[in-house]
């Protein structure tokens, strides 16, 4: 493990200095240690109080010095963020009476460190803050230092700086976009006038071998990193559809600058519902795609290629599978060796005709969160496309199943099931011998396959991540479930989730 890692910036102005703030605010996680050094008048809690504004989103928050009441405490969405003052203690024997350890997971950043003598903990950020002066003109210097588990990030931030600099971006104002249940983040750029979007997206680390040796991630498909993203990002622009324009790229990071598609969904109202129109299209994007022969190898920059994967039925098992590992133990079931082994095999012979069926792009997550409404564009480009870095070769029931059985809005089946028949009868006026019947099997089949999906999803958010929020979207999926294996060909299958998998 890297066991240190540092950099120096030069922070010409208050906005610079509020950017760093941003940057190392981004980079917290609970339990986190920041040790700001420094001499008087050099900038600490004026970079504390620029942290706190960006993690509450409250530019006006009311942060005071906590040289007098020595530790001052904000309870934020993620951690409790500690600030702490050392100026006025003799030293370490003192610690003890602050209450530092007393909130489990708490953030503390810590002025006058060196107070602290040996007892800083070893995983930590230094944060060392001077001034200097370029004639009148006052300027300050940070230089920052990961230790031990915050080295890694300290040395990406630095990374991110420089590709932001070198793509031009160094100098716009950053916000916070929200993101998703993944381990990518982003944030809205304000550059030239208008806005730009900043994929901030790690490669992911192999995690531990679940089938045949390999990870989930590598099983069931999932990209490891943005060359997927760019190709795909690419290649659907070049058949006219509204992906969103890559500006800038480190590939090998997983930065990317995008163009922004704006914020203009799919849905409207509270709670939110499908707006039929911007329904329509979507479904309509996808029966134009459907009937077209596409590659499976595409470009990624100069001498790079990518391959998208087959959605094989190792990939359809272990996602279904997730139902068994997480739900069923969520809801305080459980299913025998001899039950999963029949779960297994129903979903074996219901994925058959599945394999079997016409290939082409899947995005996989094609769904309200990931699609926006562009009105001043028309046709299929009104439709802006996101998060299609995990796409496959598969079949063309997938996506248009994760757009009719949404698992954040409600979408009534007299919808589903007139966006169905539009999708069928656009296929039919395209491709004559388009076979309605085999495909609203295999729809039926990829429909329960996703929604089986995504239960065990998101209770395993809920129990490993601690993200309980997406709980509440369980009772729709398990609808989806119930409407979806009410097709006569999976009655089997149909049979071992009424015996075994309870309501939400």
């Amino acid at each position: 493990m890297q066991t240190n890692a540092g950099f120096t910036r030069t922070l010409a102005s208050e906005d610079a200095t509020r950017r760093l703030a941003a940057d190392v605010a981004n980079l917290l996680e609970p339990g986190d240690f920041i040790a700001l050094a420094g001499d008087l008048g050099a900038g600490k809690t004026a970079f504390v109080r620029a942290m706190i504004a960006h993690l509450t989103g409250d530019a006006a928050i009311e942060v005071p010095s906590p040289t007098f009441t020595l530790v001052q405490s904000y309870e934020l969405p993620r951690f409790t963020f500690m600030h702490a003052d050392l100026y006025r203690i003799a030293g370490a024997g003192e610690l003890a009476e602050l209450g530092l350890d007393d909130v489990e997971g708490a953030v503390i950043a810590m002025e006058w460190p060196d107070r602290a003598g040996s007892e800083l903990p070893d995983d930590r950020i230094d944060i060392t803050l001077s001034v200097g002066m370029k004639g009148e003109e006052e300027y300050r210097v940070a230089h920052l230092v990961g230790h031990g588990s915050a080295a890694a990030r300290v040395d990406r931030l630095a990374r991110l700086l420089g590709f932001l600099e070198e793509a031009g971006f160094g100098a716009d104002e950053r916000t916070r976009v929200a993101g998703d249940a993944s381990t990518r983040s982003y944030e809205r750029l304000r550059h030239s006038g208008k806005t730009v979007i900043l994929m901030n997206a790690p490669p992911k680390p192999d995690g531990p071998p679940v089938k045949r040796g390999l990870p989930y991630s590598a099983v069931a498909h999932l990209a490891e990193d943005v060359k997927p993203f760019v190709a795909m990002a690419n290649a659907l622009r070049r058949h006219g559809l509204s992906a969103p324009a890559i500006l800038a790229a480190d590939l090998d990071a997983g930065f990317i600058v995008l163009e922004d598609l704006g914020a203009d969904l799919m849905v409207a109202g509270d709670p939110p519902a499908p707006v039929a129109e911007r329904y329509e299209r979507a479904t309509d994007v996808l029966s134009s795609l459907h009937r077209l022969d596409l590659p499976e190898v595409l470009p990624v920059a100069p001498q790079v290629e990518y391959r998208l994967p087959a959605y094989d039925l190792d990939a359809f098992l272990i996602e279904a599978e997730l139902l068994v590992d997480w739900y069923l133990p969520y809801r305080g079931a459980t299913a025998s060796a001899e039950a999963r082994a029949l779960f297994q095999s129903l979903w074996r012979d219901a994925l058959r005709p599945v394999l079997e069926a016409p290939k082409t792009w899947v995005l996989r997550d094609f769904h309200s969160p990931n699609l926006l409404w562009l009105k001043n564009r028309e046709g299929l480009a009104q439709v802006g496309l996101l998060d299609f870095q995990d796409a496959v070769i598969g079949p063309a029931g997938y996506d248009l199943a994760s757009l009719l059985q949404d698992a954040r809005v409600d979408v009534p089946e007299a919808l589903e099931i007139e966006l169905f028949g539009r999708y069928v009868w656009a296929r039919r006026e395209s491709q004559p011998g388009f076979d309605a019947a085999a495909f609203a099997r295999v729809y039926a089949t990829l429909a329960a396959q996703r929604a089986t999906k995504i239960l065990g999803i998101f209770a395993r958010l809920d129990r490993r991540d601690g993200k309980p929020q997406y709980l509440r979207h369980l009772p729709r999926i398990f609808a989806y479930v119930r409407r979806a294996l009410s097709h006569p060909a999976l009655g089997a299958l149909d049979s071992w989730y009424l015996a075994r998998v309870p309501p939400p």
